[in-house]
Formats: structure tokens, C-alpha cells, sequence
């Protein structure tokens, strides 16, 4: 019987197509959305920061406001650019490069495992992405002339 159930959904294969841009598109929400929160909810995300048991060697790498401004702006671009599948591996190197000390600064600490596992899983997809390529439906696939 659960062979049956995985012949049946086998049949999803004539969606893949749409698969890749849908990935790289979810995928992507989550560092456009926040990177405008280092924007617009600094004062939070500083209040964070400051609660960090990491917190002296984040401001010895640094002026927090500025790597809040930084992290922001390559999240912002990062996912732009990886939505569109344009520079996508570089897209998910730079994410993924920023993402790894925020999340070691910010979620290793107690009580942040849901945020620590979610962003895990996130750096996950964006090794995937990585190895894979863009994938359907992206501007790296178009050929110049």
C-alpha cells in the first residue's frame, strides 16, 4: 500500500519545473523580510544583542548598529538576488557566510533553540542551493550572445 502512495506522488515530477523558483523563492522571503527588520526594528534586534551571552565579542568584531545595518542590507540583496536566481550561488555563500555568526552571536544562547534549529535548517537550504545551482526558472540559465 505505501508503495502505491509513493508511486502516486512520484507523478509531482511534471511539477518540477516550478520546484526551483519556488525554493529559492521561500527561501528567500525569510532574509528579505529580515533583513528589513535590521532596519526597522534595530532598536530590538540591539536590545538582543545586548542580552547575548556573546555579546563582548560581537562588539569586538564590531559597532552592533553597523553589522545590524550590514547583515541587513546582504540579506536584503542576498535574497533578492537568490529569489530571482540571479548569482545564485554567490547569493547563498553571502547568506549563508552571514548567517552562521548571527546565528551563533544571537541563537546559541538559552532558550533560542526553536530560532537556533529554524536557522540551522535554513543554512541547510542554502547549502543546498549552493551544490544544486539555480536550478528552473532563473537568470544564471540564460545565455548571452
Amino acid at each position: 500500500m505505501l508503495a502505491a502512495v509513493e508511486g502516486a506522488l512520484g507523478r509531482a515530477r511534471r511539477y518540477s519545473n516550478i520546484a526551483d523558483p519556488m525554493f529559492r523563492l521561500l527561501t528567500s522571503l525569510i532574509f528579505i523580510v529580515g533583513g528589513l527588520g535590521h532596519f526597522g526594528r534595530a532598536d530590538d534586534m540591539i536590545a538582543r544583542i545586548a542580552e547575548s551571552p556573546w555579546r563582548e565579542t560581537v562588539e569586538a568584531i564590531g559597532d552592533p548598529l553597523w553589522l545590524l545595518w550590514i547583515s541587513g542590507a546582504v540579506f536584503i540583496v542576498g535574497g533578492v538576488t537568490l529569489a530571482l536566481g540571479w548569482m545564485t550561488r554567490l547569493s547563498a555563500l553571502a547568506l549563508f557566510v552571514t548567517l552562521v555568526p548571527i546565528t551563533l552571536a544571537i541563537h546559541l544562547a538559552p532558550d533560542h533553540t526553536g530560532p537556533l534549529l529554524k536557522n540551522i535548517a535554513i543554512l541547510g537550504a542554502l547549502g543546498f542551493i549552493f551544490v544544486r545551482g539555480p536550478g528552473a526558472c532563473a537568470i544564471d540559465n540564460r545565455r548571452t550572445s
